[in-house]
């Protein structure tokens, strides 16, 4: 039986509703800023919260962190002492090497430098300091100070070079002459090539009269290579990890500290 028009219709419009109640239709509105200056806030005050709250993030992150900390190593007890560190071995019967000493051979106190010509606070410590410890203590005859080399050869690659330099000086009796020289120059050799610092070296040898032939022989031979060497070894013996390195009477004094705190300690040991 053939469905009137309205039937028809309504069949349809039935079938329409069964159908939307399959699902939702959700329009979402489309927002346009025209207002340039309120697209530049938004976007500036978005990248400040996204700054707060990672700051916010890491400040949760680090006192947790904090709190683990605490829980595993908790506030001592009242009464309990913390452990002292250790502090580092007096080095007893350090050699002072071949090199002359400064100073009175049989003083009380005997200061042993390890350093490198190469290294900016070795030459602080021989412009800042050592005139005073030379006036004060040395001059007077109440130290021995002894220099050994301690080339850091793999950050100064022209220490090795400089210490066998003053070495082949030594031979010519102008160790502490040269070791003046170099120290007053290092800013002009030192960003010099291996080639061409072997020449600036002999220049200064002819500035203080030696004989240039011999130096320059004595130089490029490397005779006195395994005796830097052997300064260096003592040094590693000696626990020196930097430069300068001082040694009064085997008390460690570490790096181009002021002229007190050598004095404060070579004080001490005087008055033993």
């Amino acid at each position: 039986m053939p469905l009137s028009s309205d039937h028809a219709k309504e069949t349809k419009n039935s079938t329409t509703n069964k159908d939307k109640k399959n699902y939702f239709e959700v329009r979402i509105p489309k927002f346009t800023f025209e207002n340039t200056r309120m697209n530049a806030f938004l976007v500036v005050s978005l990248i400040i919260f996204a700054f707060l709250l990672g700051m916010l993030t890491n400040k949760v992150l680090f006192l947790q962190e904090q709190n683990k900390v605490l829980l595993a190593n908790p506030t001592p007890a009242e009464g309990d002492v913390a452990a002292a560190p250790t502090p580092l071995p007096v080095i007893k019967d350090l050699k002072v090497g071949k090199l002359p000493l400064l100073g009175n051979k049989d003083a009380k106190v005997t200061v042993v430098e390890f350093s490198d010509f190469q290294c900016p606070f070795c030459e602080k410590f021989f412009t800042e300091t050592e005139k005073q410890l030379y006036d004060t203590y040395i001059k007077t005859n109440k130290i021995a100070f002894a220099y050994r080399h301690y080339p850091l050869s793999s950050i100064h690659p022209l220490a090795q070079k400089a210490a066998e330099a003053a070495e082949c000086a030594n031979e010519q009796s102008k160790f502490w002459d040269y070791h003046n020289v170099l120290f007053q120059n290092q800013t002009s050799w030192s960003p010099q090539t291996a080639e061409d610092v072997a020449q600036t070296f002999t220049n200064y040898a002819s500035d203080l009269g030696l004989d240039t032939v011999q130096f320059a022989s004595c130089l490029e031979s490397e005779k006195y290579k395994q005796q830097v060497a052997t300064d260096t070894a003592d040094g590693d013996k000696a626990q020196v990890d930097g430069t300068p390195t001082f040694f009064i009477n085997g008390r460690r004094v570490v790096g181009a500290v002021p002229f007190a705190d050598l004095q404060k300690v070579i004080d001490e040991e005087l008055k033993k």
